[in-house]
């Protein structure tokens, strides 16, 4: 299935879309997607509806992200080699954990501010990973069934609050809009291997990323299985896995983004994002 949440930012109701691209509101069903309503049971239930019973979203609404009331926002760091590489640093031994504030999460299609004092705003075309199951000290081969599906994130990054300062790298991936989410919430049944989505972002037109999640160091089973010893994993939690090369920060001269600019990304399967870039009034 392909989820999604419709509506004015605060307000987004559940949805799903059809094989034909017709929305189809899913509220008066489940409340949001988010929380129990992710559980495997939950999706179960969705599954046997008669979608021509539901209400059809006409026209072409806002899409919020596909995922309500995120719990957490997990983020990889240097997950890919070549990315690692142009960022002038040594590939890690173990994966490269911070946090981004579930403030920064927006739609899909929505505005991307840069901050006030930005000079060094960047892009990350990532996989994002969708808890559905709590999952505490689980195995890797178990990792995957606590997962309820992925979704394109754009971990949108301020490089110079991220890594000129003091203190964690949350400071410069934290922004409000920095963390587009969607546009669709696509369940494991039509994605039954993650580490085989081919991945890509423009800027302008311009092609910067072009990469594939077999590329990962660290893939999505065992980045699941690893978070677990350290949290619990919540339904709702979202984990961004990491971005290949053909960031900002790594083209010669360096590339960032600037009021005007409209960047485009999407992975195979799970749909793409449109955001135009403006700066903070």
């Amino acid at each position: 299935m392909k989820l999604l949440r419709c509506g004015p930012p605060g307000q987004e109701r559940p949805a799903v879309l059809d094989p034909d691209g017709q929305i189809w509101d899913l509220s008066d069903v489940i409340a949001d997607l988010t929380g129990d309503a992710l559980l495997p049971e939950s999706l179960d239930r969705l599954r046997q509806l008669d979608l021509a019973c539901l209400p059809r979203v006409d026209g072409h609404p806002r899409v919020g992200p596909c995922v309500g009331r995120v719990g957490k926002f997990i983020c990889i760091g240097l997950n890919y080699a070549d990315h690692a590489a142009e960022s002038g640093v040594a590939l890690p031994s173990e994966p490269v954990v911070f946090m981004k504030a579930t403030s920064a999460i927006c739609g899909p299609e929505d505005d991307v501010v840069i901050p006030r004092g930005s000079e060094k705003t960047d892009w990350e075309v990532e996989l994002g990973v969708v808890i559905g199951r709590p999952a505490k000290y689980v195995s890797e081969a178990d990792a995957l069934s606590h997962v309820v599906g992925y979704c394109v994130v754009n971990d949108v990054s301020e490089r110079a609050f991220q890594l000129e300062g003091t203190g964690q790298w949350v400071k410069g991936k934290s922004a409000d809009t920095f963390g587009p989410v969607g546009p669709w919430l696509v369940t494991t049944d039509e994605i039954p291997e993650p580490q085989s989505l081919d991945m890509w972002l423009e800027v302008d037109g311009r092609r910067f990323q072009q990469g594939s999640t077999r590329m990962m160091v660290f893939g999505v089973a065992y980045l699941v299985s690893y978070l677990s010893r350290f949290m619990s994993l919540q339904p709702g939690d979202i984990i961004s896995t990491g971005t290949p090369p053909g960031v900002g920060m790594g083209q010669r001269p360096p590339v960032y983004l600037r009021a005007g600019n409209v960047v485009r990304l999407g992975i195979k399967g799970l749909g793409q994002q449109s955001q135009r870039v403006v700066a903070y009034d």
